[in-house]
């Protein structure tokens, strides 16, 4: 199986085993496109808008024995679309999973989240 890292950065993910494996960033970044609808504001004079993905940039289509590992936007982006790509998961930066260092930062996973539909689920 090969993994393709289409995120701007290197991510770590524990193993159950707790062996750490690294995915260098591919260079490819995949990317939602959002399309902004100027609404009605519940608030007087100030405008609003509703964002909604429109489109992904950057993701390859689906090929034999490959997943591509991309942000947890453009997962979520993909299953608000309706796109049933099983091919594509995200790191689970949840507190459940997240390990991170004395600063707070994000240095690897314990999970992976992958579409809602390799479940059977709707989003």
């Amino acid at each position: 199986m090969t993994i393709i890292n289409l995120t701007p950065h290197d991510i770590t993910v524990e193993t159950a085993s707790g062996e750490r494996i690294t995915f260098s960033r591919s260079g490819q970044i995949a990317r939602v496109e959002m399309e902004t609808v100027v609404v009605p504001s519940p608030v007087d004079d100030i405008p609003a808008v509703v964002t909604r993905p429109r489109g992904i940039v950057g993701l390859p289509e689906p090929q034999p024995n490959t997943i591509y590992l991309v942000s947890g936007v453009v997962l979520s982006a993909l299953e608000a679309m309706g796109a049933d790509r099983v091919d594509v998961v995200a790191p689970d930066t949840g507190p459940e999973s997240a390990i991170r260092d004395e600063a707070g930062r994000i240095i690897a996973v314990r999970r992976l989240r992958v579409p809602m539909t390799t479940l059977g689920v709707e989003s």
